[in-house]
């Protein structure tokens, strides 16, 4: 089983909000996603240098807004609000766009949970069908721990990606 840590961190940018950021096993999601999107990114999309790559990569998921996701135990077990939720895939928006807007580019999973677990798979970005299945996950974390950090956010001052890409602790 893997290990969950919620965060909340100030936004930057043009919408100014507290948002919900993800670690799993102590790597950012946006790690993950970035990983998993690699090779998907570089049939349509260079920057000028491997580094500008690399930050885009980082940086093309954002928090979700604490305001707009309302009751995150019910959002994180798999029950977003109705603007959240997709009825026709099941799924629930985990990671949303760097622009602030979560639909404008959100990464969506099908949350699973059983009084022992919750489970994060597939992962899909709605925008690029295409793509398919992310290579991605599953994760499965210990429900009562999972509860327990999204009952208890980790505070952090700033994105814990940094600006550079760089985790920040």
């Amino acid at each position: 089983m893997q290990h969950i840590e919620f965060l909340n961190y100030p936004a930057t940018g043009p919408l100014p909000d507290l948002q919900w950021g993800i670690r799993i096993d102590g790597t950012d999601l946006r790690t993950y996603t970035a990983d998993a999107t690699r090779d998907l990114w570089r049939q349509e999309h260079e920057e000028e240098s491997p580094a500008e790559n690399e930050l885009f990569l980082l940086h093309q998921h954002g928090g979700l807004s604490l305001r707009e996701v309302g009751d995150p135990v019910r959002h994180f077990l798999g029950d977003p609000a109705p603007e959240f939720a997709d009825p026709s895939t099941g799924t629930t928006p985990v990671l949303g766009c760097s622009c602030g807007i979560w639909g404008c580019w959100p990464l969506l999973t099908i949350i699973t949970a059983t009084p022992e677990t919750v489970t994060w798979s597939p992962f899909r970005q709605p925008f690029r069908k295409e793509w398919g299945k992310l290579p991605m996950g599953p994760y499965t974390f210990d429900r009562p721990a999972y509860e327990a950090a999204l009952a208890d956010p980790v505070r952090v001052t700033e994105d814990p990606l940094g600006p550079d890409g760089e985790a920040m602790p």
